[in-house]
């Protein structure tokens, strides 16, 4: 499992813009690289992000190779009620991870 760090507010006010910062520890091999060996190092990215906000998608992204180790996504949206964000990265070699934080809005 990576290692992801996910920055979301607490608590907001309904109807204010929020920022979410996400960050998840991983190599994002292209597979373009050559090993010591002369073997190439397998392809192994991270290819699609997914936000939910009480199982709404709120943001998505895909990802390519050019895409640099640990990607960092920012992105906002609209406080509108309290519950769960749900954070999904999904990559090759059957990768997932599902991070989840409370949010109280007022």
């Amino acid at each position: 499992m990576a290692r992801a760090i996910v920055n979301v507010p607490a608590t907001a006010r309904r109807g204010d813009v929020i920022e979410i910062r996400t960050l998840i520890a991983h190599p994002m091999e292209t597979g373009y690289r050559v090993a010591a060996d002369g073997q190439r190092v397998a392809r192994d990215l991270v290819r699609r992000f997914t936000c939910r906000y009480n199982g709404e998608v709120v943001f998505a992204a895909e990802l390519f190779p050019a895409t640099a180790a640990n990607p960092y996504l920012v992105f906002c949206t609209v406080a509108v009620d309290s519950g769960t964000l749900a954070f999904t990265w999904e990559g090759d070699r059957g990768f997932a991870q599902t991070e989840t934080v409370a949010i109280r809005v007022t």
